[in-house]
């Protein structure tokens, strides 16, 4: 089976899909699910709140990342670049920070 797969630079591309299993839709309260076997959810470390997208006919589940998920490796990043100046370091000292204030 060959379906979209959004690639680590964001790029779609095809991919073979490997089929894990199948499972059937059932009702869950109000609303319907999918049951997904423990060993997946466990191969692909998957717990808690998950996101959901449709992509070309397809249902798509993935993990929900933190928002600063990345973030140390995007300040290394810049550090290394030298872009991890203060953009407003002249703007921060005032009279009362060199005169009074105890550091």
């Amino acid at each position: 089976m060959i379906g979209s797969v959004i690639t680590a630079s964001g790029l779609p591309t095809a991919e073979p899909l490997t089929p894990v299993g199948r499972t059937r839709i059932v009702k869950i309260g109000n609303s319907q699910g999918i049951r997904i076997p423990k060993p997946v959810l466990e191969q692909l470390d998957m717990a808690g709140e998950v996101e959901l997208l449709v992509e070309a006919g397809q249902l798509v589940i993935r993990k929900v990342e933190s928002p600063r998920c990345h973030w140390a490796a995007q300040f290394e990043a810049m550090a290394a670049n030298g872009d991890d100046a203060p953009l407003d370091a002249d703007y921060l000292a005032t009279d009362w920070d060199e005169d009074e204030w105890t550091w």
